[in-house]
């Protein structure tokens, strides 16, 4: 099958060789994003549910770009530099997902680029 690129200049652009997102048939397979400004570059400062809103925000670009919106993700995976911060980030995710949510992943991690507290990845399918 082919593969459709997916890019927002809403989001930051990939600080590495990988896209912001894929699509794959009826599939969208997006990148980790981190808590970047898109328009620096740049860490946003804050703590961890500025940072998690920021990473929401990106990913919410990309899903714009891609046509859809985050009631058609089936599947979100968070990496946190502190599981201590979990509770958290569940209180930012439910800022932008809705029931019947997405099935999730949660995992601590030693670190994320640029001394991020926080990355999230997404596959959502459409059609």
């Amino acid at each position: 099958m082919p593969r459709t690129i997916i890019h927002s200049d809403h989001a930051p652009k990939a600080i590495g060789p990988y896209s912001q997102a894929v699509r794959v048939g009826n599939t969208i397979y997006f990148s980790g994003q981190t808590p970047l400004d898109p328009a620096s570059g740049l860490l946003v400062e804050g703590d961890i549910a500025v940072q998690a809103r920021r990473v929401f925000d990106n990913l919410k670009a990309v899903a714009a770009a891609a046509g859809i919106g985050l009631e058609q993700v089936v599947r979100v995976g968070i990496y946190l530099t502190d599981l201590g911060n979990f509770a958290q980030v569940n209180e930012v995710m439910a800022e932008y997902f809705t029931q019947p949510y997405p099935a999730r992943s949660t995992i601590e991690v030693k670190g994320l680029p640029k001394a991020a507290q926080v990355e999230v990845d997404m596959i959502a399918v459409v059609g």
